[in-house]
């Protein structure tokens, strides 16, 4: 099998990718974007998590309420456009799989930054009706329910606010496993982290984060962290942020690679297993190497994880099966 085959024969989910706001260019044609549907087809990817990215502000209600309607209004976006054919929202692992096997397009949606909950966790109800599969607990800053890894002054942070989940935190991650919501700790100080991981009746996701003893980063997650994902049954995605692949040239500059992703993966697989690592793009936010710059050169990635010795199975658990896996965890326990 040729490494096009093999990528072809793969069913691959990019798990975080972010949308321009408030005037994304229609997904639907090819666009400046890093992910549209062209691009997708062209690069062979199945499947993407478009996150509706709300930044963080000031603690107040008008500040929140404000949050809350962006939520809303990208998410609809994002069903909106991912509407016509060769196409299908999916919130759920068989939806995903059914739409590859159909050969169409799956398309999720997640929140990054439970920014837009404000100081009720009422709206993860309407949030997952509308499809999410995940929710970012945080973006960077700290909210209502949890310390960020990188904290902002300019908002009066300091290091620490909760000491890493508040009351409401706790509360959110106990509704997400009530609503079949995949805890995405991306973006999380270290103690909320790991306070999610004990709390969660379901596995836990960094839905995008490397590895901190390859980059000293405070996104990345260091040792102590990537074990407990393992014991814990979670995942942590790689993901193609040059600043959190490697430390920065002489002029200040960051570059990577398709092989510096893959550097991470190795490091992962060898400290927590195979089946506890993924990937991801973090594109329209950030994300993109030389060699996957946008959705079109997906490809070179699956290339790369053969290179290094990964078989067709592997490839499938790194670019898939774990995350469904996942899916299909916190879907039983919503179930049960």
């Amino acid at each position: 099998m040729t490494e096009a085959e093999l990528h072809a024969a793969t069913l691959s989910i990019d798990t975080h990718v972010d949308i321009p706001w408030p005037e994304p260019p229609d997904p639907r044609t090819m666009t400046r974007r890093c992910v549209d549907y062209p691009k997708m087809e062209a690069g062979g990817l199945n499947a993407v998590v478009f996150a509706a990215y709300l930044p963080q502000g000031p603690l107040t209600p008008e500040a929140h309420a404000a949050a809350a309607t962006r939520a809303e209004a990208m998410l609809r976006s994002i069903r909106d456009t991912a509407a016509g054919p060769g196409r299908r929202i999916a919130s759920r692992a068989d939806e995903v799989e059914a739409a590859f096997q159909a050969g169409e397009t799956a398309v999720l949606l997640a929140v990054e930054n439970g920014y837009g909950l404000g100081d009720s966790i009422e709206a993860l109800t309407l949030w997952r009706e509308l499809g999410i599969c995940y929710l970012t607990l945080t973006h960077n800053g700290h909210n209502l329910l949890s310390d960020s890894a990188i904290a902002l002054p300019a908002l009066g942070d300091a290091p620490s606010r909760h000491g890493g989940l508040s009351a409401l935190g706790r509360a959110a991650v106990a509704r997400m496993n009530d609503l079949g919501i995949l805890v995405d700790v991306s973006h999380v100080a270290k103690t909320g982290m790991m306070q999610a991981v004990a709390l969660s009746r379901t596995p836990v996701v960094a839905t995008h984060t490397c590895c901190r003893a390859l980059r000293d980063h405070p996104r990345n997650l260091d040792d102590e962290q990537l074990d407990a994902l393992k014991a814990s049954g979670g995942l942590a995605q790689i993901t193609a942020v040059p600043a959190f692949l490697r430390n920065a040239d002489g002029d200040g500059r960051y570059r990577a690679s398709v092989t510096d992703i893959v550097d991470h993966v190795d490091y992962a697989v060898r400290r927590i297993g195979l089946d506890h690592v993924g990937l991801s793009s973090d594109f329209d936010g950030g994300g993109g190497v030389d060699g996957w710059r946008n959705a079109a050169e997906t490809g070179n990635l699956t290339a790369e994880l053969a290179r290094r010795g990964y078989d067709a199975s592997q490839i499938g658990q790194l670019w898939s099966g774990n995350f469904l896996r996942l899916m299909r965890q916190a879907e039983a326990a919503a179930a049960a």
